[in-house]
């Protein structure tokens, strides 16, 4: 395989990943009470403790996006 096909392949990983860490983001900002609801359901949790819970994933979600999507995409474009 050439550069090429990596270099394709980690440009559409970070196009969908980013996707859905907008999706995510917009989810929880418009409809953060109706999905605090539907996992209070099934989790007793603080609504306090649900906000630091979805920050935090929505945190890590973010940087792996960045370190295993953007800087290998960003890496092969510089290379060639």
């Amino acid at each position: 395989m050439d550069i090429e096909v990596f270099r394709t392949f980690f440009m559409w990983c970070t196009i969908i990943n980013v996707g859905l860490l907008v999706v995510a983001f917009l989810m929880c900002a418009s409809a953060g009470d109706w999905i605090y609801r539907m996992h209070g359901r099934w989790f007793p949790i603080s609504k306090e403790s649900f906000h630091v819970v979805i920050y935090s994933i929505l945190a890590a979600f973010k940087t792996l996006v960045i370190l295993f999507n953007v800087v290998p995409y960003v890496a092969l474009v510089i290379m060639g």
